[in-house]
């Protein structure tokens, strides 16, 4: 069997054998029939969504047979989420990758082969494309569901070792608007809030967010405030969030800079702001004033489509003098001017002070369990910590804190996702490494990806599956081992770093990631190189050195025992404290040159694709089920999981629309775009507004709709904004 690098995991080495291939659904919400209580208890966050809820995993006999939610963590207090119940579940599935996989020839069927081939097949033929094409013509893509030393391992050798320019995260889908808003407005990627902020606010605006469905767990932290707050819910559709809101703000789709902008006309022209915090800690506030004053009210309501009391009520709600706390997620990241939609709430929080006290923030609700792992450290678009490629002196310092040459550090920033595919198109990326990710579902207008999918010489599919929708276009197929079986640290939406312990082997001879892109470096020839990242916990260190004197520094963290006993703890942590609540900017300093944060402002711009009198409906797509996460990769393997949602793809109908198109509940019917049609079951609801539907994003069918458009700031995807159409399919009421 081929050796791996001799790597210092803490509780176990080896491969799973074939007798502890367990049978699917054997984990669950409930102890295993007829074994015994468990007698050993693993600690770990779970690796689905930002919250960073920490689990407990109970063993029996090496076995996982149930799992609780720690009581004492400070994120989720004992409580979790249907999918964290269910989070072992997915190790067990029969359709794991236990071998790596060849396929001879495109379309072929993949075979099994040794990791010795596998890795020798991999550098070979990454090699001979760098050769024909240049360095650049290799590209990777990774994840925000990995652990952070995981991705920090892939960024280094990738791009210090193999000489890679471009490589992104599917991060970029759902996070990339915050990160810039952030940068441009703060000046660094810096989410200022604590989760206890949800408890201490006086009224709590959430735009294009529902963490009843997306975050359940930030919803119960929202229902343990005692403060009777007014909770705000901005979206066109009637959401589970804004059914329990007190305020339901139903604004036009894409509508929402309009509205900001009025909003903040209405606060200057009654002096509802904290005009010494405005003048002490911003600058281009008054810039900001004149530009915002051709939003009156009577525009700000036609664009909207709210009525002068709605808004005047919502501007009451926000002026200064509460703790008034705003969170945004999809709704507003996943839009053709993103970035400027995220800085006019940020806008919004600096006009009235609501920032750096409890209770208040401008807040970015992230998406994946690592999406702040992936922003900081994992070595895409910025260079490790949150560090500029193009300085020299970033560069040096990077250099000095890993001990890799200075010179194998790139000069130039990566390529963004879109940017890459766009590449394969052009024939300048010749080869992918998709890690941990699963494109050919998830990306916008899904039929043009499998189109270049197939274009490419050389692609790697590095995941826990090997028939998942991106796996079954792969030359290489690496199997990866999956949360539980592997160890490192996640940080979470309130920038909180938090460990996962291992609690059983891997499978066959799936892999720890980390282990896979060390056991790479190595047949590439660089292994030495990386002679310091021997382990998960090791590379921690080499980030803490990375970390220093960034706002981000994370140099009081001794270690993975320490980082556990402490709860995880929130960055920035210079020094080794008890855990605390670590909110940004109480100073009223910030991240840029001078110290004050920016407000940042642009007209808005129409959506690329109206509805028309060919295709009269707007197209809205979100998370339809709590019980469901992304593609569906993990969560479909479970049971449970699936009796908590429809299996058959839905789609949101006004009555008004469906009476027109003589449609009732439960009717297939086609949504058609320019660019493909699906098939779904009608939901009549007025949860959706006249001229609106809306479709579950889990479901594969649904990107096939979607249209290419992204935010120029963020390039992030502009996935809540085509026009479609309905076809009633006549005969086929109630049937599948």
């Amino acid at each position: 069997m081929i050796k791996f690098p001799a790597l210092k995991f803490r509780e176990w080495t080896g491969t799973f054998t074939d007798e502890l291939v367990r049978e699917p659904g054997k984990f669950g919400l409930g102890q295993v029939p007829g074994k015994s209580a468990p007698d050993a208890v693993k600690d770990a966050i779970c690796g689905f969504c930002s919250t960073g809820c920490r689990l407990k995993i109970h063993l029996r006999d090496g076995e996982a047979v149930n799992v609780t939610a720690d009581p004492h963590y400070p994120v989720n207090l004992g409580m979790a989420c249907p999918k964290g119940w269910e989070a072992m579940t997915p190790l067990a599935a029969t359709d794991r990758a236990l071998v790596p996989l060849l396929r001879a020839k495109r379309g072929g069927r993949a075979k099994p082969v040794s990791w010795d081939t596998a890795a020798t097949v991999f550098c070979d033929r990454m090699k001979a494309v760098q050769a024909a094409h240049g360095p650049a013509s290799v590209a990777f893509i990774s994840t925000g569901q990995i652990f952070t030393e995981e991705m920090a391992m892939l960024g280094a050798f990738a791009k210090f070792g193999m000489g890679v320019i471009h490589g992104d995260g599917n991060t970029r889908q759902c996070m990339a608007t915050a990160v810039s808003a952030y940068k441009q407005s703060f000046g660094f990627d810096a989410p200022p809030f604590t989760y206890a902020d949800f408890e201490e606010s006086d009224v709590i605006v959430f735009v294009g967010a529902n963490p009843c469905i997306a975050h359940p767990i930030m919803w119960q932290r929202v229902l343990r405030n005692q403060r009777q707050p007014e909770i705000v819910v901005i979206d066109p559709r009637k959401t589970e969030t804004a059914m329990a809101a007190t305020l339901h703000v139903p604004l036009a789709p894409k509508s929402d800079l309009t509205l900001l902008y009025g909003l903040a006309r209405l606060l200057f022209e009654r002096d509802w702001i904290d005009g010494p915090y405005l003048k002490a800690h911003t600058e281009g506030f008054e810039e900001f004033r004149a530009f915002v004053e051709s939003f009156t009210l009577e525009k700000t309501s036609q664009v909207t489509g709210l009525s002068g009391a709605e808004i005047l009520r919502l501007a009451e709600l926000i002026k200064v003098g509460r703790r008034v706390s705003f969170w945004w997620t999809m709704g507003v990241n996943q839009g053709h001017e993103a970035t400027r939609t995220a800085q006019a709430i940020i806008n919004l929080a600096l006009m009235g002070g609501h920032l750096g006290k409890p209770g208040t923030g401008a807040n970015s609700i992230t998406g994946q369990c690592n999406a702040m792992g992936s922003r900081l450290f994992s070595n895409t678009t910025n260079l490790l910590g949150g560090h500029d490629f193009t300085n020299p002196a970033h560069r040096e310092k990077i250099a000095a804190a890993t001990g890799i040459p200075v010179e194998r550090i790139p000069q130039q920033p990566s390529l963004a996702y879109d940017q890459i595919i766009d590449g394969v198109e052009t024939g300048t990326i010749k080869a992918l490494w998709i890690i941990a990710t699963n494109p050919a579902h998830s990306w916008i207008q899904q039929s043009r990806l499998h189109g270049l999918l197939e274009k490419l010489e050389f692609l790697v599919v590095q995941d826990m599956y090997h028939n998942t929708e991106t796996a079954q276009f792969a030359d290489l197929i690496l199997p990866a081992s999956g949360w539980g079986e592997k160890e490192g640290t996640f940080i979470n939406s309130e920038r909180r770093i938090g460990l996962a312990r291992a609690a059983v082997p891997p499978r066959g001879e799936s892999k720890p990631d980390f282990v896979i892109f060390k056991y790479l470096a190595e047949r590439w020839g660089c292994g030495a190189m990386f002679a310091e990242w021997s382990s998960p916990e090791a590379v921690l260190q080499i980030l803490k050195r990375c970390s220093v004197g960034q706002p981000c520094e994370i140099t009081g963290i001794e270690d993975y025992d320490g980082l556990e006993k402490q709860g995880g703890i929130q960055w920035p942590c210079l020094e080794s404290a008890p855990d605390q609540e670590r909110r940004l900017f109480a100073d009223g300093k910030f991240f840029t040159p001078s110290g004050r944060a920016r407000f940042h402002f642009d007209l808005p711009q129409p959506v690329a694709e109206p509805p028309d009198a060919e295709y009269p409906l707007f197209l809205l797509t979100g998370r339809g089920s709590s019980s469901q996460w992304h593609t569906e990769t993990r969560t479909a393997k479970s049971a449970i999981l699936e009796k908590l949602h429809s299996r058959d793809l839905w789609v949101e109908v006004h009555p008004q629309d469906a009476r027109a198109l003589q449609v009732v509940a439960q009717d297939w019917v086609e949504v058609c775009s320019r660019r493909g049609k699906v098939r779904a079951k009608a939901r009549v609801s007025a949860t959706v507004q006249p001229g609106q539907v809306f479709l579950p994003m889990h479901h594969a069918a649904v990107n096939q709709l979607t249209l290419g458009r992204f935010d120029p700031h963020s390039r992030q995807p502009s996935y809540k904004a085509c026009a479609v159409k309905l076809v009633a399919l006549n005969g086929t009421r109630g049937r599948g």
